[in-house]
Formats: structure tokens, sequence, C-alpha cells
């Protein structure tokens, strides 16, 4: 068989990121003290830009200035840090990028709250699973401080301990502790490691090794995180009115004037450096309208749907996740996502984080929320006339079109505080 080769043309479409359409991304996932910062930032260096001046300016006749600490010292984020030491280890382009979006998708504690699968999404499937899960276990979970990306616990201890400078068969045996599935208590632990031939000794210095890892290593790392809400639930005649905050918000302006003059020197005189200033001023004015609008759109239609839980049934949150709201809004699940990260909400409650109104039905086929189910589940059980088996409960929930499986109904059991059937 002959082998040839021919030039073939083929057509098809790609979804390109512009730099501009990548940091109107990157301004979607701001939180509002972060958006402040960045916005102050630009009015320095862009002359472009500039803060709209209220009329009344208050002054206060008690203020000294030798009251002013200036020996306050920057602290960096968690986040700060994690950048820095990515951009300190040598990677290729790939490895970067993908770390970047992981450590953009840690909460404050350190852990992983996206899964593999939405991050792919969010990169737009440029990258697979694998390679994403790779940069997390050899990349961040080795970054500072230890214990950083875990996906849970169990996890989280296993990164800490594997850190640990500990003698090798203590290390083993807090790894194997932690691959345990079936054990319920640590009794049981003690008598299966005995039983292999480890002593208590040994034993007990695991289980304190394990016992003293940080659950949340995030935490710790020193920061000063400032919560600003960008809305807010005012109940007026039994309904929720959902605002905006504009009060603590700046308020820019683009400096029409020097914009119309430069422009008239650019064409002179082109200077891409200038022009770009001018573009740079243009996008963060659109950018910031659009990342308010589309947090209050958000914000708007989850509140409506947990007006309930909102008012006065702090058991009545109903099941919701980011595909209903992409699928009701028209927007991109990964757009969803960025929207939530550190967004707060003042509600007569207090101050949350909006996503935490966000709960995912633990079954498929009816929405029913962890607490939903936890209240079927307790008034089975009070009502049983014989102890019911776990597999025996699911199999009454799933007469009722529930769809869930025994693991399910033992697990929220556990978080009860309800022993099993034998027991009871």
């Amino acid at each position: 068989m002959a082998i040839s080769l021919i030039k073939e043309f083929k057509q098809k479409q790609k979804i390109s990121l512009t730099p501009l359409l990548k940091k109107s991304i990157d301004l979607l996932q701001l939180s509002r003290y972060e958006l402040i910062q960045k916005i102050d930032r630009e009015i320095e260096v862009n002359p472009f830009v500039e803060k709209e001046l209220t009329d009344e300016i208050e002054y206060d006749e008690n203020y000294n200035d030798s009251d002013f600490d200036f020996n306050l010292a920057a602290v960096e984020t968690l986040r700060d840090s994690l950048i820095n030491q990515v951009n300190d280890i040598n990677l290729n382009e790939n490895e970067k990028i993908i770390s970047l979006n992981i450590i953009d998708c840690l909460d404050e504690s350190g852990q992983l709250v996206d899964e593999l699968e939405d991050i792919a999404e969010m990169m737009q499937k440029e990258v697979s699973i694998f390679e994403i899960n790779e940069v997390l276990v050899n990349i961040i979970q080795n970054l500072e401080p230890a214990g950083i990306g875990f996906r849970n616990f169990k996890e989280c201890i296993k990164i800490q301990i594997k850190k640990k400078n500990l003698n090798k068969g203590i290390k083993s045996i807090c790894l194997e502790i932690l691959d345990q599935n079936q054990s319920e208590s640590l009794d049981e632990i003690v008598i299966q490691f005995t039983k292999k031939g480890y002593s208590n000794s040994q034993i007990d210095k695991a289980m304190n090794e394990i016992k003293s890892c940080d659950l949340s290593p995030g935490l710790n790392f020193e920061n000063i995180n400032y919560i600003i809400p960008d809305l807010k639930i005012e109940l007026k005649n039994q309904s929720l009115n959902v605002e905006f905050i504009n009060d603590t918000f700046p308020k820019i302006k683009i400096d029409e004037d020097l914009i119309e003059k430069t422009n008239i020197q650019l064409k002179k005189n082109p200077n891409k450096q200038i022009s770009e200033k001018i573009q740079n001023a243009k996008w963060l004015l659109s950018s910031i309208k659009k990342r308010n609008d589309t947090v209050m759109q958000v914000g708007e239609l989850i509140c409506k749907r947990q007006i309930s839980f909102l008012q006065d049934n702090p058991l009545k949150i109903n099941p919701l996740s980011n595909k209903n709201l992409s699928d009701e809004l028209g927007l991109h699940p990964s757009t969803i996502s960025r929207i939530l990260r550190s967004k707060y909400i003042d509600t007569p409650k207090g101050i949350i984080p909006l996503k935490s109104l966000l709960v995912s039905s633990v079954s498929k086929t009816r929405d029913v929320t962890p607490i939903q189910l936890m209240q079927l589940i307790e008034s089975i059980i009070e009502n049983e006339k014989k102890p019911k088996s776990d597999n025996k409960i699911a199999l009454e929930l799933n007469k009722r079109g529930f769809n869930l499986a025994r693991r399910t109904i033992t697990k929220y059991r556990k978080k009860l505080n309800i022993s099993s059937s034998r027991n009871r």
C-alpha cells in the first residue's frame, strides 16, 4: 500500500479566549473586597479612570494624625502564597495554568470545593481530568501549608502524615489506619492492629499523630479576611426584596475629556501603551457593571427559591444546584461557579455566603435535601414497631419514589447519631 502526502484543509469552530475576555472571567470570581482593591489599583495606574466624588465630605474634628499606626504590615493571603509558590516551581505552561485554576477552586480552609469535572468544564475541557488530578496530587498537595488541596478530611490527614518526619513504621501504621473503611470505633482499630502484630505503644503513637493533624490547614495561615456583602435582603410585608449594596462600592467613571484630547494626539503619534490604557478603562467599567448585574441576577433567583428558609423556616431549604441556576438564567455552569465564589449576602439571619444557600438533592428522582432526608429517616425509626435495617428503610423510601441506596441511608442515620437496628 502506497503512502502519499496530501494537503488537506478543514474548517472547524473553536472558542478562543482573548486577553480581555480572560480578565473579565477572572473579575467574576473576585470578592467585593478584592474588587474594590483592584479598582483602587487601577485608578492609581490608569489616568483615564477616576473616582466620582460625592458632594458631602465628612470631617472628624477629633481626628489626630498622630493616632495613625504607620507600622501596619502587608499581610499575604493564602491564595497569594500558593500562587507565589507555583510561580517559583519549574513548571511547564500547561501545569501552571491547571495549578492556578485549582488554586481558584480552594476555599479558605484549603479544601478543593469543586469536582475535577467542574474544573475541566471551567477550562473548557482543554485538559483532561487525569491531567488535573496529576497536578493536584503532585504539585498543589505538595505546597505549604501541609494539607492544602484536600478533597475530604481523610485525604487532608494523609497529605500531612506523608509530609511529617516520622519513623517509617509509624508512618506506615498511620496510612494503614486511614485506609480502614469498615471500622466504626477506635477500639476496633486497636484490636485489628494488635492482631496484625503491632504493639499498643506503636498504635498509640500513630493515633496521636493522626489526631494532631489540622483539618483546616488554610485557616491557620496568617491572613486578614474582610467580608463585605454584595447583596442585602429586606423584608417588606412578608416578602423579600434583594438589593445590591451601593453604599460602600466605589463609583468610577471615564475621563472623557482626557480621552478625547489623547485621541487627537494619538492620530499624530500612535502609542500602543496609551491606547491599551484607554481600552482597559472602558473594559473595567463595562466588566464591573456586568459582574454586579450578574451577581444581582443570581442572588435574586437563589433568594426566590429559598424564600421560606430566609423568612421563618430554617429547615425549609430547597434543593438547588449550579446546574439549576445555569439552566434558568441561561448562563454557563462555570460562570455560576465563579459568581458564587467569595460572594456574601446580608440576610435577616446575618451575613452568609451566597453559596451556602445551594444544597444538592440526595436523590436523582425527587428533590430532597440532606436535612429533609434525615427528617424522613428519623420519622420512620420513631414509628417503627420492630427495628428496621437501613436496607428496609431504603426500600420503604424507594416505594415513595426516592431511589436511594442503602449506604445513603446509613450515612445520614449516623449523622443523626442513631444506632443501627441491631443495637436499637
